[in-house]
C-alpha cells in the first residue's frame, strides 16, 4: 500500500511540477520563489493525499494560494519602505509603479481569482476549471466574465489617474 501510494505521488510529481512550476514563475517573475511555492503545494498535497479526490486541481489552487500570500508579502514590503522613507534610495522598478495587472487579479475574490488563474495562467480549458473548482461550466464562464469586466473597470480607471 505505502510502495503504491509513493509510486503514484512519484508519477504525479513527474508529471505535473515541470508545468506548476512553470505557471508558478509567470505569476512571480523568480525561479526559485516558483520551485519552493510549487513543492509547498507538493508538501501540503502530500499531508492529504489520502483525501483529496482531484490531486491536481489541488496543486493549483494551493499554488495559487501561496502565490497570492507571496503577493501579498510583497505588497506589505513595499509599503514598508514606502513609510520608511527610503523610497528615493530604492527606486521601484518601472513594472512595479505601474497599474500591475498581477496587483488587480489579486485583489479579486477568491471565487473570481482562482478561475482567471487556472484558465489565463495555467492554461487550462474551462471545462477543466470547472472540475478542478467543482463549479459548472457556465459559472466558470460567468465568474471569468465577471473578473474580467472587474479588472477591465479597475484597469481604466488606473489608466485614467496616470495620464
Amino acid at each position: 500500500m505505502k510502495r503504491s501510494r509513493e509510486r503514484a505521488a512519484s508519477e504525479l510529481f513527474a508529471a505535473v511540477y515541470p508545468r506548476l512550476a512553470g505557471w508558478c514563475r509567470r505569476l512571480v517573475d523568480d525561479d526559485e520563489t516558483a520551485h519552493e511555492i510549487a513543492s509547498e503545494a507538493f508538501t501540503r498535497l502530500w499531508a492529504r493525499w489520502t483525501s483529496v479526490d482531484e490531486p491536481r486541481g489541488f496543486l493549483y489552487v494551493t499554488a495559487a494560494n501561496i502565490v497570492r500570500d507571496h503577493w501579498r508579502k510583497l505588497e506589505r514590503e513595499r509599503r514598508a519602505v514606502r513609510r520608511a522613507g527610503t523610497e528615493a534610495a530604492v527606486r521601484p522598478s518601472p513594472e512595479q509603479a505601474d497599474p500591475s495587472v498581477r496587483l488587480l487579479v489579486q485583489s479579486l475574490p477568491e471565487r473570481l481569482r482562482v478561475p482567471i488563474l487556472l484558465h489565463y495562467y495555467a492554461d487550462m480549458p474551462i471545462r477543466e476549471v470547472s472540475v478542478l473548482t467543482g463549479r459548472k461550466e457556465g459559472t466558470v464562464k460567468a465568474d471569468l466574465h465577471a473578473a474580467r469586466e472587474l479588472l477591465r473597470v479597475h484597469l481604466r480607471r488606473s489608466l485614467d489617474h496616470t495620464l
